[in-house]
């Protein structure tokens, strides 16, 4: 286990550098580049969230940039396409490998960008590996239809690339947004320019030279920093085809109006205000569980948290009880400790957001079991860190701001409720579809009331797990398209009928 005294002190590995000069950040034609322009940019300080010192700087892409990061995938599509999938598929495997054989330093680096604990990031890490090869050895199987048609004529589909992507990721997940984005994208044999976050934006850096080194070829994956302005130039460039996007609904919207001047294909992966629907019946170790799993993990900086528990009357009392004493016991605090269960938020701002939903629910009328406070670590080195405790509330109704909105931040708001129907229809008003929980041991009831809700991904007895077989996405205002599973690679591609007569020797007509 590394030791705080010792934790901030120094940056030594080969992916990025150790001064606070601004870093090159941008990832173009196979090679690092620090910025594309004489002009003047906006030098962005990078801050660890944990400690709220600064760990470096870098330049936003202007629009030569961004320009130049297109033009370098639209050179690389033509013959990145017209690799065999099978050969792309060879390639992006060999990068899982490099990925699981990088990932302490890569865990770390997403540590320092996000301010999770290390154990998290160390799994999320991994689990990108396993959907960058489990995508790039299903992609051989994608394959058309053959239709036999009369009189010897026949039909067929293929699959066929759409041209340069361009993908935007989000900041509680770096490297995951890199990967889920990458890994189809390029199975698919398009080409990829992608704008990290601008408060995380290394990792993806980091995947774009092991890309490079697993032989992925120069101008197939690019990279370019900043913030909403370069997201502007990547989805209102002409050249690129199609836009997968992470990140609020408001935003979404902007990023499907601009695609839409164009006609781009769209994948769009929005926010969450997911119920978690707690049955008598249930475990209720497992259930406690589930709820610490949708509300806990990256600080509550996650889409799809079951932020809204609703548990059945009769057992409420119990259910919290169980759950402040297991919250309570969670370490906040140095989150490159493995024993730190509660990390840093993301910065100050938005911890400073989260804070005036908690205060909202004070006037709202809320019962605050536990948390919900600032919470300042004894080391030293970490004074200036974004700590919040994870907040449990009671209390609350259906019509209350903090059940209704996204908080983005470990809020729990519990609610009871009485009969299945009632709490069906209370789970599914609201404007969101991302996710939904469901703990019951009666299976048939488990499975009926799954049916009933309107959300992309539910869950039954767990909560916030991610098969990289099982596509990810959303119902209502929560997105359009899925990522991971095999049906993303329907997102990333599209389909071609082809016709064939084989009549002789004319071509019956009606004139």
């Amino acid at each position: 286990m590394l030791k705080s005294n010792s934790l901030w002190a120094t940056f030594s590995h080969k992916y990025y550098s150790t001064s606070s000069s601004p870093l090159a950040l941008n990832y173009l034609n196979g090679k690092r580049v620090e910025k594309i322009s004489s002009s003047n940019l906006s030098n962005r300080v990078l801050l660890n969230p944990a400690t709220g010192k600064e760990i470096g700087g870098f330049f936003d892409s202007s629009k030569e940039c961004v320009d130049r990061a297109v033009e370098n995938a639209k050179e690389a599509f033509s013959a990145w396409k017209n690799l065999s999938s099978f050969e792309r598929g060879k390639l992006l495997r060999r990068a899982a490998d490099l990925i699981r054989e990088d990932c302490a330093a890569l865990a770390k680096t997403e540590v320092e960008d996000t301010g999770k604990p290390i154990w998290e990031a160390r799994l999320d890490i991994l689990g990108c590996a396993e959907a960058i090869e489990f995508l790039g050895g299903v992609v051989p199987s994608v394959k058309g239809d053959h239709f036999a048609l009369d009189n010897g004529n026949f039909a067929y589909t293929i699959r066929e690339p759409i041209g340069v992507v361009g993908a935007i990721g989000a900041w509680n997940y770096p490297f995951q947004m890199a990967s889920w984005k990458a890994a189809p994208a390029l199975a698919c044999g398009n080409t990829v320019v992608f704008k990290p976050a601008q408060n995380t934006p290394r990792t993806a850096v980091m995947l774009a030279e092991i890309f490079t080194k697993a032989g992925i070829p120069s101008g197939v994956f690019n990279v370019v920093q900043g913030a909403a302005e370069t997201g502007s130039l990547l989805t209102s460039h002409p050249d690129v085809k199609k836009v997968s996007f992470t990140g609020s609904v408001e935003v979404g919207s902007k990023v499907m109006s601009t695609c839409a001047a164009s006609i781009k294909h769209v994948t769009l992966e929005l926010g969450g205000k997911s119920p978690i629907l707690i049955f008598p019946d249930a475990e209720i170790d497992d259930a406690v569980t589930g709820a610490m799993l949708g509300n806990w993990m990256t600080q509550g900086q996650v889409c799809s948290n079951g932020t809204r528990v609703y548990v059945h009357r009769s057992i409420l009392n119990s259910f919290v009880e169980k759950l402040v004493k297991r919250t309570k016991a969670m370490k906040i605090g140095n989150p490159m400790e493995e024993d730190t269960r509660v990390g840093a938020m993301i910065s100050q701002e938005h911890a400073e957001r989260v804070l005036e939903y908690i205060q909202l629910a004070h006037k709202e009328g809320a019962t605050f079991e536990y948390g919900g406070e600032r919470v300042t670590p004894s080391d030293p080195l970490l004074q200036d860190g974004y700590y919040l405790s994870p907040c449990i509330l009671t209390n609350c109704n259906d019509s209350m701001r903090v059940v209704k909105e996204e908080i983005f931040g470990a809020v729990m708001c519990i609610l009871p409720f009485d009969e299945e129907e009632e709490v069906i229809r209370r789970a599914n008003a609201t404007h969101f579809g991302l996710a939904a929980g469901v703990f019951t041991k009666d299976l048939k009831r488990a499975h009926r009331v799954v049916s009933a809700l309107e959300s992309g991904t539910c869950y039954i007895n767990n909560y916030n797990i991610y098969p990289v077989e099982l596509p990810f996405g959303g119902y209502k205002q929560s997105g359009i398209g899925r990522e991971c599973g095999e049906l993303c690679l329907q997102y990333y591609s599209q389909s071609k009928s082809v016709y064939v007569e084989m009549g002789s020797p004319t071509v019956d007509a009606p004139f």
